[in-house]
């Protein structure tokens, strides 16, 4: 079982309906799990932490977040040492020191080759977007390698029922806007390791064999991610989706929740 967090085990108000009993029942019966989440504002560790604290205990083992994923991604493209402008709160530079990376101040005459956009808190959005904004397109304009890395593709998370907030995607599709209107013809690409891209998946995989089932609350990311990657899904209705789909994406299965009603009561699409 390929699990989201938020909107399917917790929420900003805290465990959602049966998360607490569906945890406890994939550990008493040795069922392998992985809580696979786009978050990159919280270290597994701190993530695993607040997820207890509201009332459903994981350990930061069975965490995979896409911050993680920087480790990989950093080793793989030759970026140790690489200065990084990290949009995100503490446990996000850490992720960027974990992999590697040499974390720089937002300051306006700020370089660096290689922004982070982790999350949307731990600096003054608007003044920060900002500064990136004009990083990018100097070293654009000027021609210099520039890598730019989004962990966390989300454009909005629920906040609680009816709120809704926007995450570092949204404020990635802004600045990748800018982009290829500045540079239409050469527009460079944006990596994204999250949901409902590869490369979360492939981690996913080489920490569990066997067939996956990813369990979710958005389409566009879990329900899709899973579809792309060849992987079951289950749509949980108590996120951003509130009911089963005719739409061009469409899971495997859909419950109202993680109540044993919402079991009980699952059919296949």
């Amino acid at each position: 079982m390929l699990v989201d967090a938020y909107g399917v085990l917790v929420d900003k108000s805290g465990a959602l309906p049966g998360a607490a009993d569906f945890i406890r029942l994939l550990e008493s019966t040795a069922k392998p799990y992985l809580v696979l989440t786009n978050s990159a504002s919280r270290l597994p560790e701190t993530l695993a932490a607040e997820i207890a604290e509201a009332g459903v205990p994981i350990p930061s083992g069975r965490v995979l977040t896409s911050g993680a994923l920087l480790a990989d991604h950093f080793r793989d493209q030759g970026l140790a040492g690489a200065r990084c402008l990290v949009l995100g709160p503490a446990d996000s530079v850490e992720y960027v020191r974990r992999a590697g990376g040499e974390p720089v101040p937002a300051r306006p005459d700020a370089d660096a080759d290689v922004v982070v956009l982790a999350d949307q808190k731990g600096f003054p959005c608007l003044p920060t977007m900002n500064l990136t904004l004009g990083l990018v397109l100097r070293r654009l304009d000027a021609g210099r390698p520039l890598h730019l890395i989004l962990c966390n593709p989300d454009l909005i998370y629920p906040v609680a029922p009816g709120h809704y907030g926007f995450t570092a995607g949204g404020l990635a599709a802004m600045l990748e806007a800018v982009i290829k209107e500045r540079y239409p013809d050469r527009p460079p690409p944006l990596v994204r390791l999250g949901k409902p891209h590869a490369p979360i998946f492939d981690a996913a995989r080489r920490r569990i064999a066997g067939r996956l089932v990813m369990l979710g609350d958005q389409l566009a990311t879990d329900i899709l991610g899973a579809n792309r990657n060849g992987i079951d899904s289950i749509l949980i209705g108590t996120g951003l989706a509130r009911g089963p789909t005719d739409g061009p994406i469409r899971p495997t299965w859909y419950l109202p929740s993680l109540v044993d009603e919402g079991f009980a009561a699952n059919e296949r699409q």
